[in-house]
């Protein structure tokens, strides 16, 4: 008896089923897609334009609006920093925040429960001394006040709050129980401000007191940048090509998407690296959710609900030139972890305010900006993964044709080149900052170099992020690891 004989497969019998599958998504996908990028890069060249608007009508204003800056009804400011083992530099940063050219202004520092000197280094710097004052719970917080702190001479607008660990939201919203002044902003201990940002940021609330709730000032990496005691006194590209890609993608989302969105009346994030709110309003919302992930976006949409439901009048601006600097991941790991919380945050909080989408009651921001953020911001990774795998087995199975190819790259990649090549144009035109055509022209190399790998990772791990929270995963922050920055002797 003979074994039967075994069937031989070929090479192509076996791919045959595979090329049928990739022209069936193609012939069903090629029509969506396209159309979505076009949609997407096209609302990007909108909000250039907004913001290009934006920023005209900010530089006609800086030349009159110095004489009003500092005025007598320029309206008092707490900015509240907390701080959780910050021992390194919270004595630098606290002595530059008191120095802000701004005529009312008090620092509220939050020591987070510190586990190292951060406290002891603020006591002997600035002689404190414990004073029997209770932190009311305007803001209810779960953590426990150990203490009240201020500077002996009795004319430092300086107050330390010691509490127990709990997070940088509880945190906050202690330092605005015990803030005093109508205004409160929430600043990392480890944020330079530019000396007149809290004077640009806090105008609008000058101009209009009885509308602006918030505003929110662009951030920017302080990675390679020359600082002296406190104060950003040179900007350099960073040395490493990751925090370079890095400071290509903040100009693009401060300078191009959150001064358009201004524009239009639709903005709906404030970075918690910089916001400035109104203190009644912040606290009728509740403060910062300790429980989200995403919570200076949960804030803001949390205002923008509360208000549009009460029918109040209001307004939320970006001011483009206010700047906090800030230091971004400079490792992989560490930018791995940020990105997938800050997905996973847009992800969670777009979900809990889903009953906003398309309602006009909501406005513009129901209308336009919610749906906008659902299908450009939260869904972009998706798609994007999708033609990174599709297009390269397709080209490989010969069912489409390059001059296919080319177009799909062009829309998905060129266009994002072409994007942050404007906000670099836009931000040089409007504040002169580099003073060497050598790092404009590092900036315009790292507008490509973002679209090789690089985009690629991202994109995988916003979806990591995503992917996580559906499955109810536990979010852990992470450390940010900092190299700190160039800081040279005053």
């Amino acid at each position: 008896m003979s074994l039967p004989d075994l069937a031989v497969v070929s090479p192509a019998e076996l791919v045959e089923p595979l090329r049928a599958v990739v022209v069936w998504l193609l012939r069903v996908t090629t029509v969506p897609v396209l159309a979505y990028f076009v949609l997407i890069n096209t609302s990007y060249l909108v909000l250039i334009g907004l913001g290009a608007l934006d920023f005209r009508t900010h530089l006609r204003a800086r030349r009159t609006e110095v004489a009003t800056l500092g005025g007598e009804l320029t309206p008092g400011v707490s900015l509240i920093v907390p701080a959780h083992n910050e021992e390194a530099g919270i004595v630098t940063s606290v002595t530059a925040l008191l120095s802000l050219r701004y005529p009312g202004h008090e620092v509220v520092v939050v020591d987070d429960g510190s586990t190292d000197a951060t406290f002891e280094r603020l006591r002997q710097a600035f002689d404190l001394v414990e004073i029997p004052r209770e932190v009311p719970q305007d803001i209810p917080v779960r953590a426990r006040v150990l203490g009240l702190f201020v500077p002996r001479d009795g004319h430092t607008r300086l107050v330390v709050v010691r509490k127990e660990n709990s997070g940088r939201s509880e945190a906050s919203n202690t330092g605005v129980n015990a803030a005093t002044e109508p205004l409160v902003a929430m600043i990392d201990a480890d944020s330079i401000l530019d000396p007149d940002a809290l004077l640009r940021v806090a105008k609008p609330f000058a101009d209009d007191p009885t509308r602006v709730v918030a505003t929110g000032g662009t951030v920017r990496p302080v990675n390679g940048c020359r600082v002296i005691a406190g104060r950003v006194v040179g900007v350099d590209m960073p040395r490493r090509w990751l925090p370079r890609i890095q400071v290509v993608e903040y100009l693009r989302a401060f300078l191009v998407g959150r001064s358009g969105w201004s524009r239009f009346r639709g903005l709906i994030l404030i970075s918690g690296a910089f916001g400035l709110y109104r203190r009644d309003t912040f606290v009728e919302a509740g403060g910062l959710d300790p429980d989200s992930i995403g919570e200076d976006f949960e804030l803001v949409l949390r205002m923008h609900k509360m208000l549009r439901e009460a029918d109040v009048d209001y307004r939320v601006e970006f001011v483009p030139e206010p700047v906090s600097w800030t230091e971004v991941p400079s490792t992989l790991r560490v930018l791995r972890s940020q990105r997938r919380r800050w997905h996973r945050g847009l992800w969670e909080t777009l979900w809990t305010y889903r009953g906003m989408v398309l309602r006009p009651r909501y406005g513009r921001v129901g209308m336009v900006a919610l749906p906008y953020y659902w299908l450009f911001e939260l869904a972009a990774p998706l798609l994007e993964l999708y033609g990174i795998l599709t297009l390269p087995i397709a080209l490989l199975l010969g069912v489409v044709n390059v001059p296919f190819a080319v177009l799909f790259l062009a829309l998905a990649y060129g266009y994002a080149i072409l994007v942050t090549l404007a906000a670099m144009a836009m931000e040089e035109w409007a504040f002169h900052r580099h003073e060497r055509w050598r790092d404009l022209g590092t900036t315009l190399l790292s507008s490509v170099l973002e679209n090789i790998g690089y985009r690629q990772l991202t994109v995988w791990w916003r979806l990591e992020g995503w992917w996580a929270s559906l499955r109810g995963r536990k979010q852990v922050w992470g450390v940010m690891t900092r190299t700190g920055f160039n800081e040279e002797a005053s």
